[in-house]
């Protein structure tokens, strides 16, 4: 496989590659410096990376990766039980952190590689508790396979520990070149966000996209409308965030005419990581003229399908399956749905070069998350419009509700909920219902929580915007909803009073 980062060697090496707040590094100085800790990975299979939303994270995966190492990031937020377990589980050979950070007892036995930022041209960077031996001169990439692995990342858990994703180089690779033909994403693009660093969406598109179009990330550390004006402003072209994100600039467009401005002039905004409510993308698109662009995709499979930007941005959609990407819609006996009727809905199965290699030391669930033909299970359930745009309804274990001999996805009725004045956020679940099988139930974050909107009143809401059957039954009124670092709602967690 050719190099992932060309712009690191490729000439024009003055340009700026990464900036964190007020720290930067051009293509020069980041070749120099990840290099420096390349010498030091050299002969490792797995490498641990503390994965603050900081420079030294950058320069220690784009390291891993020259050195042919596959990078296990590591949520610095993870509690010690979900830490031990992942390395127990990954077994890395060392970890990588910005010098001065202080890691937790699970990792104080690792031997540690302090990375060096400010190395710049000096030379290989000094490293006082690192027992690999120094080494001198140039460390060009390493030589690799496309299956050879880059990154080991670990899903969130929610039915069990965390499985560590095998990511190989040509599933990186192939991924951020469709994006590139799906966005018209180049060098030239600047992009601004303030994801974290410890799975797919931040630091898979977010840095290493921009590395390999060689291109520019400037990260704000913490998301804020502030910082994303700011870096708009000053020539960012495209935006990424997730829905709590964009949710955030929604409720702010109305008082803040320079981030309306500011979001006005971008190439491209995209959402991921969940869906965006149609209330947040018409509220951005009136405020500022631009259109949101959804994307799809997941640790297993980074991306899958996405809005074009020479497309229709059509709210509601993840848009088609990006270059070299297979997708299919099948029933619950494995059964694949023909039709496009924006209607049929059925579990999501993929396959093709974007797809990870297995999970890690897990063989068994490897092989539950294929088919015998080879597509992966997503979990996810959607439905086809007549054009192939895709519309997720919700995951089939928590999103898809059979109720009175429908199935009816979570996705579509908070969609509707969220466009009632009275709601601020919401999400819907299915509990048992003698009589229909499952009710559908909605929890409501009130707009007014000293006068919240009625069941009844919701119900005629949904039912006079999507179908009857589709009501809510019971209505849960919370002062918040549960969520994950990545801004998802964490439905097993709702539970009643």
């Amino acid at each position: 496989m050719s190099s992932l980062f060309p712009a690191l060697t490729d000439g024009r090496t003055d340009r700026p590659a990464l900036r964190f707040g007020d720290r930067s590094l051009t293509y020069a100085e980041l070749a120099t410096a990840a290099d420096a800790v390349a010498r030091r990975l050299a002969g490792h299979a797995r490498v641990a990376v503390w994965a603050t939303p900081a420079l030294e994270t950058a320069v220690a995966v784009v390291a891993a990766l020259r050195a042919g190492a596959a990078a296990v990031p590591l949520n610095p937020k993870s509690g010690e039980k979900e830490l031990g377990h992942i390395l127990t589980d990954s077994a890395p050979a060392l970890v990588l952190a910005a010098p001065g950070d202080e890691l937790p007892s699970a990792l104080r036995d690792l031997p540690r590689v302090d990375v060096d930022v400010d190395a710049r041209a000096t030379g290989p960077a000094h490293e006082a508790t690192d027992p690999t031996p120094e080494t001198t001169g140039s460390a060009p990439e390493a030589e690799a396979s496309d299956d050879d692995p880059a990154l080991v990342v670990y899903t969130s858990g929610t039915t069990g520990p965390p499985k560590g994703a095998v990511l190989p180089r040509r599933a990186v690779a192939t991924t951020l070149d469709a994006l590139a033909d799906a966005w018209q994403w180049t060098g030239d693009d600047v992009l601004v966000h303030g994801l974290p660093l410890f799975h797919v969406h931040g630091l898979v598109l977010g840095i290493l996209g921009p590395l390999r179009r060689g291109g520019s990330v400037r990260h704000l550390g913490r998301f804020s409308t502030e910082g994303v004006t700011r870096e708009l402003e000053g020539g960012a072209t495209m935006l990424f965030g997730v829905p709590t994100m964009y949710h955030r600039i929604a409720e702010a467009l109305p008082g803040d005419p320079a981030l309306a401005k500011a979001l006005s002039g971008a190439r491209l905004l995209v959402s991921g990581s969940a869906a965006l409510p149609v209330h947040d993308h018409e509220r951005i698109t009136s405020a500022t003229g631009q259109r949101v662009i959804e994307r799809y995709g997941m640790t297993e499979t980074l991306m899958n399908t996405s809005v074009r930007a020479d497309g229709e941005p059509r709210p509601g959609t993840v848009g088609v399956p990006l270059p070299g990407v297979e997708l299919r819609l099948v029933e619950e006996d494995g059964t694949p749905i023909p039709s496009y009727d924006g209607e049929s809905v059925g579990e999501i199965q993929v396959r093709g070069p974007n797809l990870f290699t297995g999970y890690l030391n897990r063989p068994d669930a490897t092989a539950a998350a294929f088919t015998a033909d080879g597509w992966f299970r997503t979990g996810d359930m959607a439905v086809r419009d007549p054009d192939g745009y895709v519309r997720i309804v919700g995951r089939k274990a928590t999103d898809l509700i059979k109720s009175g001999g429908y199935k009816i996805g979570a996705g579509e009725i908070e969609n509707a909920l969220l466009e009632h004045p009275g709601v601020r956020e919401a999400a819907v679940t299915g509990e048992p219902d003698p009589d229909l099988g499952e009710r559908i139930v909605a929890w409501i974050v009130p707009a007014d929580p000293a006068a919240p909107p009625t069941v009844q009143e919701l119900a005629d809401h949904v039912a006079s915007r999507l179908a009857p059957h589709k009501r809510p039954r019971v209505v849960h009124h919370l002062a918040s909803l549960p969520r994950n670092d990545m801004g998802k709602i964490m439905k097993r967690a709702l539970t009643r009073d």
